[in-house]
């Protein structure tokens, strides 16, 4: 197991650094920096690649997941090679949190599934491969991406567990109730059937 023995100002510092590094908005630079337009303005209003993929642009929406996945795997990494574990997982949640609700959008945010799946590969990359393949098949099963998202979420326990990394749990459970809180609007519209399929606008 990994060693947790951070001071308690390098867990204070790298909280904060993850947050910041998670607060950017890349969606929203994305679409502005390709001519896309205002993401507040066009589909749900949210600022991840989902919302993003409404504007039409394929390659914006795959950046966008790039760049957000980047940031929640990055900052644990670099945490993880400069103090220790629980830095680095403290570190991860922050950037999560930074993303979900970020300041400099008075803290309305994007729903996180990027963000979460890039920590996963970063925390233990094969649960992460396996976050991934469980969006793939709830996304192709459903088509839509809100189901591939709790479908990921829902096995991230089980699969780190299975795996063996367990030191990673209370991060991974932290996470998993994140994204089913971020959702909850998108979890009331599946139940009624009116959740949006993938590409619709």
């Amino acid at each position: 197991m990994p060693p947790f023995d951070s001071s308690p100002l390098a867990l204070i510092v790298w909280a904060a650094i993850g947050y910041l590094m998670g607060a950017v908005p890349y969606g929203m630079i994305m679409a502005r920096l390709m001519g896309l337009g205002n993401l507040r303005d066009i589909g749900s209003g949210n600022i991840g690649a989902t919302n993003v993929l409404r504007t039409g642009s394929k390659t914006a929406a795959a950046l966008t997941v790039i760049f957000d996945g980047a940031k929640g795997a990055v900052v644990l990494l670099l945490a993880r090679a400069f103090a220790a574990e629980d830095a680095a997982q403290l570190a991860a949640l922050a950037a999560m949190i930074g993303h979900c609700y970020p300041v400099w959008l008075r803290f309305a945010g994007g729903k996180g599934v990027a963000t979460f799946l890039g920590i996963m590969l970063a925390l233990a990359w094969p649960v992460g491969l396996a976050c991934c393949a469980a969006w793939l098949i709830g996304a192709a099963l459903w088509r839509i991406s809100s189901m591939g998202a709790l479908v990921a979420a829902s096995s991230s326990t089980f699969s780190l567990v299975f795996m063996g990394y367990g030191y990673g749990l209370l991060l991974t459970v932290l996470l998993t109730i994140l994204v089913f809180w971020r959702h909850r609007e998108n979890i009331k519209r599946i139940k009624l059937g009116t959740e949006p399929k993938i590409g619709q606008k």
